[in-house]
């Protein structure tokens, strides 16, 4: 939906450029925020300008505005006016315009001491005194004054939201009880109402006396009309829904709302879960009235509608509600046992919510408990559902018992089976030991589905496969079916093997030094995500995204990228960045860094490992001790966690870059022989050939470290890794100024020129202070 009306803009603005305002920000609530998000992200060649207005004092850090203000300055298209209040000619000029009659001065200096030239108090104050016919030619205007409505008294010296809603209360009592009566019912149905609504609920009024009374508030100007939806209203400010609200008791409001949900659920009847969001919202504030049998359905219908919606944060408040209708307080983990459908439904909704928005360890628990609900009600569809659920390799590897019993459910060559031997494969293959026995289980799952024409369980299944070939550092596998996974995905519309197929397309070609094409792919993997608003795969994505742009020195477009979104990810490759450029920034605050080697979770991904790997470059960039040492101390812990060859090569480079800083001989001789097996790329970052010569120069082999510095050099030249290049050219000058072989001198000395010149024209500090104080050493 987004994607749609985002090119309907953009193609709207091709014949003639727009405006669009959107007024009262502060009222929007969080769907329509990721909107607007959605389509400033996409403004640029677009002959389009939103102009959004919202009170600041609305705002807390906390307020969802605040938030998408954020996002939004991050965009680099986004300006902040401050529009301070009307002058006093501004006022006098506005009360001249609203009554057609020009207002004596004591009156505007009166309006525009007490409101302090604030619009929307302005605004009240001049439509209370026209009605009140205080701004009429022969209106006794010092006698109008006086009653109030600009004043001597104290009611415009209080806060402002309490003198707004004074002047919004004078208003509404000049209307009818009657009309007042029907507009607190309408303000507990919604900002928005209809007259269908309306008209039940409200006791002992005819159909035609309630379009009289609306007639009476739209005359007021106290709620509008839509002009093609006939009978349908909304508040014409939300600060006078709330005012009404506000004013009832709460058992008063607890008893209407209690009668607006009954009677809404009679009024759709067999259509109600279509409006399941809204019931939900009256059941829940009636719910002391009515109990939380429907409460629960509800918000259980809302949540998998909203799942369907991709609407996940609003999906997980919807599933939590139900959870907590059904069994009361959940801050405890909930109920040991599930014994009904609903519950298990709940579970599992949540585990979908909580797995896209990056809560797998609470996924992994909503699952197994819907898991053993449908395994032992015989629910073998369901059953098969959650075991061959793969949306990300954390869950799939936290799911692997549940494969495993899944397994048992099913005939071993049936279709369900071949569901489950897609990611139970996955599973085996990330191990070390697995790797055979993981391929040959996905290779039955792929059978299974090119027999049962099943495209996307083959899609899928190739993407894992895809997967796990990279963790075994097979690159030329990864890429031939990664790709695969890629166009099978697109043509079924799989989400889950095409992102999966794109994130290890794009790690093989920047592992081959493909950059340019890596890049393609992972920036079509993040717009897919991010219009899911899956933030797993936002983070995960941004890994290669990222890695790009760092490898080839392209500093701003990387920052560009961070900060547009500030995942974990992201956080971690701007505080590389400004490492590596010496950027006083650096030291602010606490090092993310720091704080990613402090989880000690019990499953390590290549993500912790690759935010290893770069804490340890980091530390070796800037000469961080403490930062090392973190490094030493995590890498201690994670050695239980070694398994797979891409995490394990990881955590040995990280390793190296300490035993190369301290001196440790023995280490960097052990960890040579590891890294030369492995022979992992992470270019983005490090590379492996550029390690191993580091290693040898370490362990005091000077003859064998200059060929790993060449096949450096050849690997950066030809990709264009130009930040490794230069730290390759001064760290292979180091070996050859220590082994000060013949023509050793000359090529150091060529080598430090070539970093000094590369890290001068990417503002790398460190470097270029490090290639200094070696060049003057050469040349005494």
């Amino acid at each position: 939906m987004f994607d749609s009306i985002t090119a309907f803009l953009k193609t709207a603005s091709q014949r003639q450029p727009l405006v669009l305002v959107l007024d009262d920000l502060h009222w929007a609530d969080q769907p329509s925020l990721a909107l607007l998000q959605f389509v400033a992200r996409e403004l640029n060649g677009a002959r389009l300008l939103i102009i959004g207005t919202y009170r600041d004092m609305e705002l807390s850090r906390q307020h969802p505005l605040a938030e998408a203000l954020g996002e939004l300055n991050r965009e680099r298209l986004f300006q902040r006016v401050l529009l301070r209040g009307l002058t006093q000619e501004d006022v006098s000029r506005f009360i001249e315009m609203t009554s057609g009659n020009a207002a004596p001065r004591g009156l505007v200096e009166a309006v525009h001491t007490q409101t302090e030239g604030n619009p929307l108090f302005v605004t009240e104050i001049v439509r209370l005194l026209v009605q009140e016919g205080a701004l009429t030619p022969d209106s006794d205007l010092p006698s109008a004054s006086g009653t109030g409505a600009v004043g001597e008294g104290d009611s415009w010296t209080i806060r402002i939201p309490e003198g707004v809603r004074e002047v919004i209360g004078r208003r509404l009592n000049r209307l009818s009880q009657r009309c007042n009566e029907a507009l607190t019912v309408a303000s507990l149905i919604g900002r928005e109402f209809t007259s269908s609504q309306l008209d039940p609920l409200i006791e002992e009024m005819t159909e035609d006396r309630l379009f009289e009374v609306l007639e009476e508030a739209l005359a007021a100007r106290v709620i509008e009309e839509f002009p093609q939806a006939v009978g349908r209203y909304q508040f014409t400010h939300a600060l006078i829904q709330e005012t009404l609200t506000a004013e009832l008791s709460l058992t008063r409001r607890v008893r209407l709302h209690a009668r607006i949900a009954e009677t809404l659920e009679a009024m759709y009847g067999d259509d109600a879960d279509s409006h399941a969001a809204e019931l939900a919202h009256h059941f829940t504030q009636a719910e002391a009235a009515l109990g939380t049998d429907r409460l629960a359905h509800y918000c259980l219908v809302a949540g998998e509608r909203a799942l369907a919606a991709y609407a996940f944060d609003e999906a997980l408040n919807h599933l939590s509600r139900a959870l907590v209708a059904k069994h009361g307080d959940t801050s405890s983990p909930g109920p040991e046992q599930i014994t009904d459908d609903e519950t298990a439904a709940i579970f599992l909704g949540l585990g979908y919510a909580q797995t896209v928005l990056h809560q797998t360890e609470h996924a992994i628990s909503s699952f197994h408990r819907a898991f053993d609900f449908y395994a032992s009600a015989g629910n073998v569809a369901k059953a098969v559902e959650i075991a061959g659920y793969g949306h990300s390799g954390e869950l799939i590897i936290g799911l692997s018992d549940l494969t495993r019993r899944a397994m048992e459910m099913v005939d071993l060559d049936s279709h369900d089976a071949g569901q489950i031997l897609a990611s139970h494969g996955y599973a085996l293959g990330s191990t070390t030991e697995g790797y055979q026995d993981g391929m040959a289980a996905m290779e039955r799952a792929l059978a299974i589905s090119q027999r049962e024409s099943d495209r996307v369980l083959e899609a899928r299944t190739q993407a894992n496969m895809a997967n796990i070939h990279g963790f075994h550092l097979r690159w030329k596998e990864c890429l031939e079916i990664g790709l695969l996974a890629v166009e099978h995905g697109a043509i079924v519309d799989d989400f889950q093997s095409e992102m999966r197929g794109r994130l290890w397309v794009s790690n093989s070609l920047i592992a081959i030094g493909e950059a340019d094409q890596a890049a393609i792919h992972a920036g079509l993997a993040l717009e897919s995500a991010e219009r899911r608003h899956d933030r797993l795969w936002i983070d995960r994505v941004l890994l290669p995204m990222l890695a790009v742009p760092v490898a080839k020195g392209d500093w701003h477009s990387a920052l560009l990228t961070c900060d547009r979104y500030p995942h974990r990810n992201a956080l971690l490759f701007k505080e590389f960045i400004e490492r590596h450029q010496g950027s006083a920034a650096a030291g602010q605050g606490q090092s993310r860094l720091h704080q990613v080697l402090g989880l000690r979770g019990t499953r390590i991904g290549p993500t912790w490992s690759t935010a290893l790997l770069m804490a340890a470059v980091t530390a070796r960039t800037s000469g961080d001790l403490d930062l090392l040492a973190s490094v030493e101390s995590a890498v201690i812990y994670a050695a239980s966690s070694w398994s797979v060859p891409l995490r394990s090569g990881a955590i040995n480079l990280g390793l190296a870059i300490v035993a190369t800083e301290k001196g440790d001989r023995d280490s960097a001789k052990h960890l040579y022989g590891a890294i030369a097996l492995e022979k992992l790329h992470l270019s983005g970052i490090i590379c492996a050939d550029r390690v191993l010569g580091l290693l040898a120069h370490t362990s005091r082999d000077l003859d064998k470290a200059p060929p790993h510095f060449e096949d450096a050099l050849v690997l950066c030249r030809e990709a264009g890794y130009r930040p490794e290049l230069a730290w390759t050219c001064c760290d292979y000058a180091d070996t050859l100024r220590e082994r000060d072989a013949e023509g050793d001198r000359a090529k150091a000395i060529s080598l430090l020129d070539e970093s000094l010149a590369i890290s001068s024209e990417l503002g790398m500090r460190p470097l270029m202070e490090r290639v200094l104080s070696r060049r003057e050493i050469l040349k005494a």
